[in-house]
């Protein structure tokens, strides 16, 4: 096993164990324990109650965090004529059709999020082997696959994250950088927990949201009570 070194060892002892914190507690104690020179990425994970090898039971999809990220997104976009122009004024940063095609099959990926118009589909569909592993195929289930290029462009390029429960029904999910403060942690993680509470598959027996632990790239994980969603949620 691993040894961790005294940075980790000494964030790790500020975390309880066996305790479960509130959302703004969690980030708070995230944010404290970060000790690596780069800003490190948050991650949240939520272990849903669902049983993946059901159809009907997938969790997947994809939302804006309303805070963004923190990353800087590169997108590439597969349209032609108005949509490829729209496209480019949105601020995507690769626009193309057979070109685009071309360069995707000679390995020229320097992209983070792909969209493409439903006609592009035919031609990108070629490309299944190569984006597919790479998690960037477009999708129509999460918006990617559309007319309206600008709108999606300007939303990826915001921070829209995508989710999606493993085999073990756990969603893994960015929410910022440990730069970012409490407050707009928090938002974010609120606009994904409420976002999962809306796609919960009906059905889904029993306990839904079964347990959320968030941690920092380098830091230890925080427990956070599923249950409170006072800081975050009207009630």
């Amino acid at each position: 096993m691993a040894k961790h070194g005294k940075n980790y060892r000494k964030a790790i002892s500020q975390v309880e164990q066996g305790k479960l914190y509130t959302p703004k507690q969690a980030m708070s104690l995230v944010k404290q324990t970060a000790a690596a020179k780069f800003d490190e990425t948050v991650e949240v994970a939520v272990r849903l109650g669902i049983d993946t090898r059901k159809a009907d039971q997938n969790v997947r999809g994809s939302i804006s965090l309303p805070n963004g990220t923190g990353k800087s997104v590169r997108v590439a976009v597969f349209a032609e004529g108005d949509k490829a122009r729209e496209a480019e004024a949105a601020g995507a940063d690769v626009v193309g059709s057979d070109d685009l095609v071309a360069a995707v099959q000679k390995g020229d990926i320097d992209f983070d999020a792909v969209i493409a118009t439903p006609n592009m589909m035919s031609k990108v569909g070629r490309l299944g082997r190569i984006l597919g592993p790479r998690g960037l195929m477009p999708n129509p289930k999460l918006g990617t696959v559309t007319m309206d290029v600008e709108k999606m462009t300007k939303e990826l390029k915001a921070g829209r994250v995508e989710y999606r429960a493993d085999r073990y029904g756990i969603c893994h999910v960015p929410m910022g950088k440990a730069s970012f403060d409490v407050d707009k942690l928090t938002e974010n993680y609120g606009a994904l927990y409420t976002e999962l509470l809306r796609v919960k598959p009906s059905s889904a027996k029993g306990k839904y949201v079964k347990s959320v632990a968030v941690s920092s790239t380098m830091g230890p994980s925080v427990k956070i009570d599923p249950n409170v969603t006072r800081d975050f949620l009207a009630e």
